[in-house]
């Protein structure tokens, strides 16, 4: 075997050729290092001891038994086959049950206690455990309680990446810690190399904790610097100053009045506009959905038009880009605007049209320019762009505001929120930008009443479904898991915040809606969720908004989501796993037409948080309060869940789950000594700073590269 590096490629590892390693390399491991900073998503606390005779909750548990009988192998049908025997506690007896397994037969010795892990389900004799782990039981070797459960990709299994970070695990004596000592000793951490073996091998819940938040610290640390440092480096340049600023004759055509709340917005991206120094603007403008942003990034397009510069909005998804542009284009045409639409199933022959209407210098030249990721290709560049609109920023990140700014990074810049973000929250993760909040909604816009029931109320649930369907209204059904797959594995926000979270079943988009054909058969119903392509999630959006859709079952890849004023219930189920934060966003998908819209939030939950925080949601419609509630008591989290289930914050680079776990008392803390550290040194240039300032810029390189 090779003496083993840092830098060692994962080939080097026994049991690891080509296939395991590509496998691997499918989750962004390629050498040792990345092994040992490839932490646990969860972990099964197999020292929780269940007796047989427990009642069953549907999730895995640990079990101590002896093996009664022989374990016996049936063949079934097309090569199957199945492996029973029958294993007793004090409690009771159960049937153990492996499919496909039959090698099991020879594991297992009458008389021998082992321990399993799995779930029990009742039976008519015997309760039954299918497919669980094992280990045996041997006197004076402890088992370890609490296991590790990775994430994985195809080609992988726990079993192999376990083996693989244990052959790792002996170089963590060459990882350097960055984290400068006396920061360390004032938070009581322990070193980078201990905290990192602890991950891996933990003898205890309570041993994770201080691991767990002296990495989530390092994370938020190098972030906070690195964003204070991009901030210096992007906010230099020489932008267009757009003195020009009547935007009457916009306003003329809109069927509505701003409210105050618009206006003051306005006012502050006029000003930016028109600064005399020539700072280009960056500025985010944060709000609910519904509240308005949209006609403020409208009148800054305009105001940049009107002083002869082009401007660009950008989208997360094509259906989005296609309502800004229907919204807008009309508006704009009747003021002799040129606006272009531009996806990603743009023809190429249009796509080649476009990308010449912009270098265009004649009347021909297009003024404003909406769509999506497609405005990041190379081959589109502007004869004179002096504004661009991120919308929905929270789905984009620093590197897309870094992309889109390169087609001339003397623009204003202009990105948009609908993710109500706490004040202490906002000044770490828009460091670089300006915040303007708009705290009012429109005008008619109606208050959505929200109701907390539990499962005994479904039959009624139902009948409000139906109602709502026979009165001509659509519903929404929010499911937190897209497949039933939940591992009864303990999250790591558990491990942070144990009080406020809970174990229970989750609901399922795909086998609920499936479900739910059966219950409703004269309805249709369909099913959205991150995994499908973009032109199937396009497809279903399009669908439920022209109404041949009654019922849509989503994860919350709906918080970015087209107008449906026709939407009129919103359900959330086990709305005990989402955010206050992301229940508002939710929230605000309804009460956006005439009908009286409602949204019930599902839960059994029974903590006293769970409870406390489902109640505040059902009492409160501001969200910027809702957000600092959630801020304090579930921590930052749910700021930077994607709805896809990756951990993005918003300004791009990728938290871990477990910085995404963390409780706002670590986000505090490394937000104020990242603030210490750069008034004391701001550009990181002490001895006892390099191996921070090197950090910092190899994570910022390597997610956004946005140093310059």
């Amino acid at each position: 075997m090779k003496q083993l590096t840092l830098n060692s490629p994962l080939t080097d590892i026994p049991g690891i050729g080509k296939a395991r390693a590509d496998a691997f390399s499918r989750l962004g491991l390629f050498c040792v290092r990345d092994l040992l900073f490839h932490f646990p998503r969860a972990y099964e606390n197999r020292g929780d001891i269940r007796s047989v005779g427990h009642p069953t909750d549907g999730l895995p548990h640990a079990y101590v038994l002896t093996v009664a009988t022989e374990p016996r192998t049936a063949r079934l049908r097309r090569g199957m086959s199945v492996t029973k025997f029958r294993a007793f506690d004090e409690s009771g007896t159960v049937e153990i049950v492996y499919f496909n397994q039959p090698y099991c037969a020879s594991q297992f010795t009458v008389g021998e206690e082992y321990r399993f892990y799995g779930k029990l389900s009742p039976g008519k004799k015997y309760a039954t455990l299918t497919n669980p782990t094992h280990e045996p039981i041997t006197p004076d070797i402890p088992l370890p309680d609490m296991i590790p459960r990775y994430p994985l990709s195809e080609g992988l299994n726990e079993k192999t990446v376990a083996k693989a970070i244990a052959a790792a695990l002996p170089c963590l004596y060459s990882v350097t810690d960055f984290l400068p000592e006396d920061i360390r000793q004032k938070h009581s951490f322990p070193t980078l190399s201990t905290a990192i073996k602890l991950l891996h091998t933990p003898s205890s819940q309570e041993l994770l904790r201080p691991a767990l938040e002296r990495l989530a610290f390092d994370e938020y640390l190098t972030f906070s610097i690195g964003v204070a440092l991009s901030c210096r480096a992007l906010r230099t340049g020489t932008a267009p100053i757009c003195r020009k600023q009547n935007i009457s004759p916009l306003l003329a055509l809109l069927p509505y009045s701003l409210t105050e709340a618009q206006k003051g917005a306005v006012r502050e991206i006029a000003a930016d506009m028109m600064r005399k120094d020539g700072l280009p603007m960056s500025r985010i403008l944060v709000g609910d959905v519904g509240c308005g942003k949209t006609v403020c990034a409208a009148i800054a397009a305009y105001i940049c038009i009107l002083n002869g510069h082009q401007a660009a909005i950008m989208a997360p998804t094509e259906i989005l880009a296609r309502q800004h542009f229907g919204e807008l284009a009309p508006l704009f045409q009747k003021l002799g605007i040129r606006t272009e639409l531009l996806i990603g199933a743009t023809p190429q022959r249009e796509k080649t049209r476009i990308y010449a209407s912009l270098l265009s210098t004649d009347a021909e030249r297009t003024d404003l320019l909406i769509g999506t990721h497609a405005l990041l290709n190379d081959k589109l560049a502007f004869a004179d762009l002096g504004l661009t609109v991120t919308d929905e920023q929270h789905r984009f990140g620093a590197m897309q505001r870094t992309a889109i700014r390169e087609k001339n990074p003397n623009a204003h810049l202009l990105v948009m929120s609908a993710t109500p973000i706490p004040r202490t929250l906002a000044l770490i993760l828009y460091g670089d930008l300006d915040i303007s909040r708009i705290t009012e909604m429109p005008k008619g816009r109606q208050r959505v009443d929200t109701f907390l029931v539990g499962e005994p109320m479904r039959d009624r649930l139902n009948g409000f479904i139906r109602k709502t369907v026979e009165d001509g209204g659509q519903v929404y059904i929010v499911c937190p898991a897209i497949e039933e797959e939940d591992d009864g594995a303990i999250p790591l926000g558990r491990v942070f915040l144990p009080e406020a979270t809970e174990t229970l079943p989750l609901k399922a988009a795909i086998e609920y809606a499936e479900m739910l054909t059966t219950v409703f058969p004269e309805y249709s119903v369909a099913y959205l969720h991150g995994r499908m392509k973009s032109a199937e999630k396009d497809d279903v959006m399009s669908r439920f908004a022209e109404g041949r859709i009654d019922i849509l079952v989503s994860t919350t890849v709906i918080e970015v989501g087209i107008n449906v004023p026709n939407a009129s219930l919103m359900i959330v189920e086990n709305a005990e796993r989402f955010g206050l934060s992301q229940l508002h966003q939710l929230r605000g998908r309804v009460g956006r037409g005439t009908r009286k819209s409602y949204c019930i939030l599902v839960s059994d939950a029974t903590g006293e948080v769970s409870k406390r925080r489902l109640s505040a949601l059902c009492e409160t419609y501001d969200g910027y309060e809702i957000a600092e509630e959630d801020l304090r008591l579930r921590g930052p989290g749910d700021f930077f869940a994607a709805s896809d289930g990756s951990i993005r914050q918003s300004g791009g680079l990728r938290f871990s789950r477990i910085a995404a776990a963390a409780d706002n008392r670590i986000l505090a803390a490394a937000f104020t000594e990242a603030s210490d550290l750069l008034g004391r040194d701001p550009e990181l240039l002490l001895p006892e700073h390099r191996l921070l300032s090197e950090e910092v810029h190899r994570a910022f390189r390597t997610e956004h590269n946005t140093f310059s």
